[in-house]
């Protein structure tokens, strides 16, 4: 992947480094989180999370950087959710002690790393979603001397993964009480799976699902953990998941924990769209997520009227929907002082290049001090964060001054 370091490049001039200038000491394009926005978010879904009742897991895939895990938890969440057993591994050896792999743990090499992370103190939890599964993870567990905690999962017909319905849940919960090696602690799911023109009704009946499926096993004494979880949520339907579990009153037995994970820098793309529908569907809520993310690149061509070539492309940013342009600055101005991008548009990515329409041609490339030149810096909102992070080995934090004050790994 790119914009790795090696020891030898961390010491030339334009590495990011604390104290240095965006505008004019670091080499561009840039991954930048600006630092008012990240308080924001971390407040606010905490705050919401607390309101409902829930516990916060958010999910570290987003950013699998292990400088915003330690954030995560010091406003408050739970825990941090894991897509894959390396993933786990890596947060772990930052200090990350209770990971949840929100997947099925799958392949001897991969339970070779849960289990050293057990062994090494983990408060680990997957899911599983078959008996093939089960007996896999039993066998190996059970010959390491390890008790595994699984959390069945519970799909949908035409989804992802996961038992299909309820009675193939208990069925399958029968299975886990009948292998030493495993512990039944709860019930998983994922709404993000459900589409169509009007989703939220689905997402809710969703939800219902997971509750009775949750009672049923509470009812039938198949969950072995004494505070058993019953998990759910991505970065858009949290609000529907939980206020089920609120209104099923769930936290008196089970401990519901939510998993967004791209709340944390919010994006410019769909997550924005999902923020205003859910502001929509509860305009009691103050305040809302902000976007914190933007990668920052500087024109590098103006071949035509009405055209700027910038250096950054499909391997500096993510590409749901094409980038916003959001502000321009000039580079090396000491007050940041934000320059227009009215109309602009992104046109095209290349995988280093962004083809930029301007609005007006002769306005745009006339005479005039704000007009645009080579070497001008644009800040650039992205949809789907987590495409955007996996891009990066190293992201600046800057202050309301786009000072950097901290330089941040990602570990992907």
């Amino acid at each position: 992947m790119n914009h790795s370091l090696t020891d030898l490049e961390t010491r030339h001039k334009g590495v990011p480094q604390t104290g240095k200038r965006l505008l004019a000491d670091v080499s561009l394009p840039a991954a930048v989180i600006h630092e008012p926005a990240l308080a924001h978010n971390l407040a606010w879904m905490q705050r919401f999370c607390d309101d409902h009742g829930a516990r916060l897991a958010p999910h570290g895939k987003t950013t699998m950087s292990p400088e915003l895990f330690q954030r995560q938890l010091a406003a408050g969440a739970w825990g941090i959710t894991l897509a894959t057993a390396p993933q786990c591994r890596a947060a772990f050896h930052h200090g990350i002690t209770r990971l949840l792999m929100a997947n099925q743990l799958v392949g001897e090499a991969n339970m070779v790393i849960v289990a050293e992370l057990i062994e090494a103190g983990a408060d680990f939890y997957c899911v599983v979603d078959g008996a093939g599964n089960v007996d896999q993870l039993a066998r190996y567990f059970a010959a390491r001397g390890l008790r595994l905690k699984v959390l069945i999962e519970l799909g949908m017909p035409g989804g992802r993964c996961g038992c299909r319905d309820t009675d193939e849940v208990m069925a399958l919960a029968e299975r886990i009480d009948s292998e030493q090696a495993l512990v039944l602690a709860g019930l998983e799911g994922y709404e993000g799976v459900v589409h169509g023109d009007d989703p939220a009704p689905s997402v809710r009946a969703y939800a219902w699902q997971l509750v009775e499926a949750a009672q049923a096993l509470e009812r039938d004494a198949l969950i072995e953990s004494p505070q058993p979880l019953i998990t759910a949520s991505g970065s858009a339907w949290y609000d529907l998941i939980a206020k089920v579990f609120r209104e099923a009153r769930l936290g008196q037995r089970f401990v519901p924990v939510l998993r967004p994970g791209c709340y944390v820098v919010h994006d410019h793309g769909i997550y924005r769209q999902a923020q205003r529908e859910l502001q929509g569907r509860h305009p009691e809520i103050e305040g809302g997520l902000k976007p914190a993310l933007e990668i920052f690149a500087q024109v590098v061509s103006l071949p035509e009227p009405g055209l700027a070539i910038i250096g950054m492309g499909k391997r500096d940013i993510g590409y749901d929907q094409l980038p916003e342009p959001l502000r321009r600055y000039r580079e090396g101005d000491e007050f940041g002082r934000e320059l227009s991008v009215a109309g602009w548009r992104v046109t095209k990515l290349m995988d280093q290049h962004a083809f930029v329409r301007l609005t007006q041609d002769e306005e745009e490339l006339g005479i005039g001090k704000d007009r645009v030149k080579v070497g001008d810096i644009v800040a650039f909102g992205a949809s789907h964060p987590c495409l955007t992070f996996d891009k990066w080995r190293r992201i600046c934090r800057v202050d309301e001054s786009l000072e950097v004050v901290e330089v941040m790994q990602t570990c992907f």
